[in-house]
């Protein structure tokens, strides 16, 4: 989810998603609850009430932990999807690693759509995003969705890229150029090429390509290892929203868990 949305918005923000109710076919709302807003749980109560979607997928501030007890008592089942944690940066301020020979790294506007599912599944195939939490919705779809996402946002303002020298491409990082902020949406280095540097290169090329004077990133609260990295880079940590999926009582989650627990075993 945007920076905006979760730090800047200064209201609760409730919409279907489009996007999700499309890809794994049941209906999903979007309940937010920005860091700025102030918004009183009676609010968030009422806007989850107010939705008639099989799930809300409901985020808030982190700070907010009286929160949850709350919405499992109401009439949806809760599940609790983790966390995402935001870091910052102002641009100039990163320790930019010593440059390497042969590799290229920018801004690139146009890169094959094929190339981008294939970066996207081997980058982000294993990621334990907030879907996972959820057996109404599955995890190869979700995929799809990143991939998806990954082609509109480099459609819009291209991606950042990392070169070796033979050309292929070894990390690559998604953005959103704001007036106030760039935002790292996803941004990561190919298997082959883990534990070697590259992610810090990745980071230098991103912060050469940024037309604000911030870079701003998210991940889920367990996702630690790209974490360190982002400290050791200059990051700090600034703001963490909690994940909850309200689920609409119809849906038989026993049933989906235990269908999906049967698929993995």
């Amino acid at each position: 989810m945007g920076w905006y949305d979760a730090l800047e918005a200064g209201e609760l923000t409730s919409s279907p998603s489009e996007y999700e109710t499309k890809r794994f076919g049941v209906s999903v709302d979007r309940v937010t609850v920005s860091a700025s807003a102030g918004t009183p749980l009676e609010e968030v109560l009422a806007a989850v009430d107010k939705s008639t979607a099989d799930v809300v997928v409901l985020r808030y501030p982190a700070r907010e932990v009286s929160w949850f007890a709350a919405l499992a008592a109401g009439r949806r089942t809760a599940v609790l999807a983790d966390s995402l944690v935001y870091w910052s940066l102002p641009v100039g301020k990163g320790r930019r690693p010593a440059p390497l020979a042969g590799f290229t790294a920018g801004l690139e506007t146009a890169i094959e759509d094929d190339l981008v599912d294939d970066l996207v599944a081997d980058i982000f195939g294993d990621y334990g995003n907030h879907y996972c939490a959820n057996p109404l919705f599955d995890r190869a779809l979700a995929l799809a969705g990143y991939q998806e996402w990954a082609r509109r946002s480099i459609a819009a303002q291209g991606a950042v890229v990392l070169r070796g020298p033979d050309r292929r491409v070894l990390a690559l990082a998604t953005v959103d150029q704001q007036a106030s902020w760039t935002e790292i949406e996803l941004a990561g280095v190919v298997p082959a090429e883990q534990g070697r540097g590259r992610y810090a290169h990745l980071l230098a090329a991103v912060e050469d390509a940024s037309t604000a004077k911030r870079l701003v990133i998210s991940t889920q609260g367990h996702n630690t290892g790209v974490q360190r990295a982002w400290a050791r880079y200059g990051f700090e940590p600034v703001h963490t929203l909690l994940t909850v999926h309200l689920v609409n009582e119809k849906q038989n989650l026993r049933q989906d868990a235990q269908r999906l627990h049967k698929q993995v075993g």
